[in-house]
C-alpha cells in the first residue's frame, strides 16, 4: 500500500466523470434493452392521442429471437506454432487451455455472454490471477469472470479496440468485508455509489456493498498500471501491476520468507542481492543461508524478523529479474539456472605486481520475469459497427416491431372482450336477471313482444392477425432467423435436403456473430496463456487423450518456454498463434459424429466392411466418440481376431509338419529305406515345434 495520493485520486475521479458523460448515451439504453428482453408491458404511442401505455398481454418476440441464436458450445482452443520445433509446445498449450476451460465454470460464463452480447451489442471477459487460490503444491490460479457493459467505461473517442486505449475503467460491486480482507482498508462507513450496475432495476442500495472502481492504464514503459478506489478512499496504486513483487527488508534487501515461527540463530553471510558481510564469500555457508530462508523466522513485536540483519521493516519492490540458485529441470530433461561463477577485479586488493586481485564471485542465474503487458479486459462484440465501442444490438433492431406487436395484441384483446350478445327490450318490458335457466319476460302486449331481439356482436380481428404475422416476420428477417433455423415447420422446404439448405442459409447470415465470438475467445486464450506463463511458478499437471482415447499426463512448466538468444540473453518464447477449432462444434455433437462414422464404414473409408480388422477400427472410433458399449464390442472383435490368427498359425504348423513327413519319405526312398521309428520321431518333433510356436504366439498376442 502506498500513501493516499489525493491528486491522483482526483485525477481518476475526473476521468471517470468525463468518460461517463460521453458514454451516457449508450448506458441510458441498456436498461431499456434488458426490459424488452424480459418482456416489459410498456408501450410507446403510435398515433397521437393514445391513452393506453401498458399492454395487458405481451408476445415477447425479442426473447424468442435472442434465444433462437443461443449457442451452448464453448469454442475450443487451437494453437499454431510459428517454428517447427515448437509444435509439441503448441499442443501442450492447447491441452492446458482445455483443462482450464474444464476447471472454471465456462458453461455459466458462456450462457451469460450468449444473452448479454446480442442484447447489449457486446460484453467482456476479465482475466485475473488469483493468488489466494492455494493448494499444498501450488500457489495461485487463473480466474475469468464476465463484465456487463454497464460496468465498463471506455476511453472516449477510441473505438478500434481496448488495446488501443490509454486506460479503461471498471465498476465492480464488492462487499465491504472483501475490501477489508483484500486491501486491509476499512470502508464500513462508505455507501454504494452505483447500485444499478448489479443488474436491471437494481436501484436499491445494499448496506454491505460498495462500488469499487478499477482503472487499468498504459504506463510510460508500455506495461499496465492499476489504480483502484472506493468513493474518496484509495485502495491500490500500482504503476506496473503485472510485474512480480516481493517483500524485502528495508535495511538489507533480503526477501521476506513465508514462515513465522521463531528460530534463534540467523546467518550473517550472503545476502540475496549478492552482497556479503564478510571479506571472503563462503559458498557452503551461502547455500546453507539460502536453505534457511524456508525455515521459521523469529518474531519481533508480532512482526517477522529478517534472518540476515534482524530488521523488522519490509516493503514491496518490483522485480525485473528472477534468481535461480538451484538448477531447474525442464520437461525435455535439460536444466537451466544454478550458480554462475564470474571473475571480477578487486577495487581494494592488489597482488605482488600491483595488479588488482581477481576474485571469483558466484551468483545465481538471473532471468527476466515474464509480463503479459496486455489489458485484462477481453471484449466480445455482437456485430462490429464502425465508430462504436460495442457492437450492434439485436434488441435495438427489433424494438419497433416489439412495440407494434404489443399494440396490436392489446387491440385484439379489446375487440374480443368487447364482443358478445346484446338484447333489446321495449321500455314497457322487463326481464329478470339471475342464475336461473328459465328467464321471465313480461312484454305487456304482442306489439311490444315484437320489439324484443338479440344481437351477436363480433370484433373483426382478421386484419389485425394478418398484420401481427407480418410484424413478426419483419423482426425475424431483420435478424436472419428462419423456420428451419428454429426447428419449426417450414412449408417452403419440400425435402429434407431443402430444409437443411434453408437452415444453412440462415446460419450463414449469423456467421458474423460466431466469427466475433471465436475472435473474442482466441484473444481470451492468448491472455490465459500469457498469465499462466507469467505467474505459474510450479509445474502444473495437464491431462489429454491420445488417438486411442487413453489419458496422457503431461506437465506445463513455464521454464520450457525460456530460451537464450544468439547473444546469450534469456528471453521468453510466446510466439504462438491462437484461434478457435472450427471442428469443435461438430465434434461435440456425438449423434452427428456417430452417423458420420457409420457412413464412412458403409462407404468403405475404413476398408472392407466384411473384414474383422475394419470392424475393429470402426468400433475403436465409436469408442472415442463415447458410443455406449463400443469398448466391449471392440474387445470381443479383437478376441475373435486373435482366435483366427491362432487357428491360421496352427494350420501353417500342421502344413509344415506334413511337408517334413513327405521330405522324410522321399529321403527314405532315396537312401534305400528308413525305419519306422525314425519317421515317427520326425513327425513327433514337428508336432512339438508346432505346439511350442503356437504357445509362444498365444503369449505374445494375448490381449492386455
Amino acid at each position: 500500500m502506498k500513501k493516499q495520493d489525493k491528486n491522483k485520486l482526483r485525477l481518476w475521479q475526473d476521468r471517470l466523470k468525463t468518460n461517463e458523460a460521453a458514454y451516457d448515451g449508450e448506458t441510458s439504453r441498456m436498461d431499456e434493452r434488458e426490459a424488452l428482453y424480459a418482456g416489459t408491458n410498456e408501450m410507446r404511442p403510435i398515433v397521437q392521442g393514445e391513452r393506453k401505455t401498458k399492454a395487458v398481454h405481451v408476445r415477447n418476440i425479442c426473447a424468442e429471437i435472442i434465444e433462437a441464436q443461443t449457442d451452448s458450445n464453448i469454442p475450443q482452443p487451437k494453437v499454431t506454432a510459428r517454428r517447427k520445433q515448437d509444435e509439441m509446445k503448441a499442443k501442450l498449450i492447447e491441452d492446458m487451455l482445455r483443462n482450464e476451460l474444464d476447471r472454471m465454470p465456462f458453461e455459466q460464463l458462456n450462457d451469460i455472454m450468449e444473452r448479454t452480447v446480442p442484447i447489449q451489442g457486446g460484453a467482456a471477459f476479465l482475466v485475473e490471477w488469483d493468488n489466494t487460490q492455494r493448494t499444498h503444491f501450488t500457489i495461485g490460479e487463473l480466474a475469468v469472470s464476465t463484465l456487463h457493459p454497464k460496468q465498463i467505461i471506455p476511453q472516449d473517442g477510441v473505438y478500434t479496440g481496448i488495446e488501443d486505449m490509454d486506460y479503461i475503467i471498471l465498476k465492480i460491486p464488492q462487499t465491504k468485508e472483501y475490501i477489508r480482507r483484500r486491501y486491509d482498508v476499512d470502508v464500513s462507513d462508505e455507501s454504494e455509489e452505483e447500485p444499478d450496475i448489479k443488474g436491471t432495476g437494481g436501484d436499491t442500495t445494499a448496506n454491505d456493498l460498495v462500488t469499487q472502481y478499477i482503472a487499468y492504464y498504459r504506463n510510460d514503459k508500455g506495461g499496465i498500471g492499476l489504480y483502484s478506489w472506493v468513493n474518496d478512499t484509495q485502495l491500490e496504486d500500482l504503476e506496473d501491476y503485472q510485474a512480480r513483487r516481493l517483500r524485502r527488508c528495508v535495511k538489507c534487501g533480503a526477501v521476506e520468507p513465508l514462515l513465522t515461527e521463531p528460530e534463534m540463530d540467523a546467518p550473517d553471510i550472503l545476502l540475496p542481492n549478492g552482497m556479503s558481510t564478510a571479506a571472503e564469500v563462503d559458498f557452503d555457508a551461502a547455500a546453507d543461508a539460502l536453505a534457511r530462508e524456508t525455515r521459521p523466522l523469529p518474531l519481533r513485536g508480532g512482526r517477522k524478523k529478517c534472518p540476515y540483519c534482524g530488521g523488522s521493516k519490509w516493503e514491496e519492490t518490483e522485480e525485473e529479474f528472477e534468481e535461480i540458485p538451484v538448477a531447474v529441470t525442464r520437461s525435455d530433461g535439460s536444466t537451466i539456472g544454478g550458480m554462475v561463477r564470474r571473475e571480477e577485479a578487486s577495487d581494494t586488493e592488489t597482488d605482488e605486481l600491483g595488479l588488482p586481485v581477481v576474485e571469483i564471485i558466484e551468483e545465481p542465474t538471473k532471468v527476466p520475469f515474464y509480463k503479459p503487458d496486455i489489458f485484462p479486459v477481453i471484449l466480445q462484440k455482437n456485430v462490429s459497427v464502425y465508430g462504436r465501442f460495442l457492437g450492434d444490438s439485436d434488441i435495438d433492431k427489433i424494438a419497433d416491431q416489439q412495440n407494434t406487436t404489443n399494440r396490436i395484441e392489446s387491440k385484439i384483446i379489446d375487440k374480443l372482450l368487447k364482443s358478445g350478445s346484446y338484447i333489446t327490450l321495449p321500455d314497457e318490458a322487463s326481464i329478470r336477471v339471475d342464475a336461473e335457466d328459465m328467464k321471465v319476460i313480461r312484454p305487456g302486449n304482442a306489439a311490444t313482444k315484437a320489439l324484443i331481439d338479440v344481437y351477436d356482436l363480433q370484433g373483426n380481428v382478421e386484419q389485425d392477425m394478418v398484420y401481427l404475422s407480418q410484424v413478426y416476420e419483419e423482426a425475424r428477417q431483420i435478424i436472419g432467423i428462419t423456420d428451419s433455423f428454429q426447428g419449426r415447420t417450414d412449408r417452403t422446404a419440400t425435402s429434407g435436403k431443402a430444409k437443411e439448405f434453408a437452415a444453412a442459409q440462415s446460419a450463414g447470415r449469423l456467421e458474423s456473430k460466431r466469427v466475433m465470438k471465436d475472435a473474442a475467445y482466441a484473444a481470451l486464450f492468448e491472455a490465459m496463456f500469457k498469465f499462466k506463463l507469467a505467474y505459474t511458478d510450479e509445474p502444473r499437471p495437464v491431462v489429454s487423450n491420445d488417438i486411442h482415447g487413453n489419458a496422457q499426463y503431461e506437465t506445463f512448466n513455464r521454464y520450457d518456454f525460456l530460451e537464450q538468444d544468439a547473444a546469450g540473453e534469456w528471453c521468453w518464447n510466446d510466439q504462438f498463434l491462437f484461434s478457435c477449432d472450427t471442428s469443435a462444434p461438430l465434434a461435440s455433437n456425438r449423434e452427428a459424429m456417430w452417423q458420420e462414422t457409420r457412413m464412412n464404414l458403409q462407404t468403405g473409408a475404413f476398408g472392407d466392411p466384411a473384414q474383422i480388422q475394419t470392424l475393429i477400427l470402426f468400433w475403436t472410433k465409436m469408442e472415442l466418440l463415447h458410443y455406449p458399449g463400443a469398448g466391449e464390442t471392440r474387445a470381443y472383435l479383437e478376441e475373435e481376431l486373435h482366435k483366427q490368427q491362432l487357428q491360421q498359425q496352427m494350420a501353417m504348423q500342421m502344413q509344415m509338419a506334413q511337408q517334413q513327413m513327405q521330405q522324410a519319405q522321399m529321403q527314405r526312398q532315396q537312401n534305400g529305406g528308413l525305419d519306422m521309428q525314425t519317421a515317427q520321431a520326425v513327425i513327433q518333433r514337428a508336432q512339438q515345434d508346432a505346439a511350442r510356436d503356437s504357445g509362444q504366439t498365444m503369449g505374445a498376442n494375448a490381449p492386455v
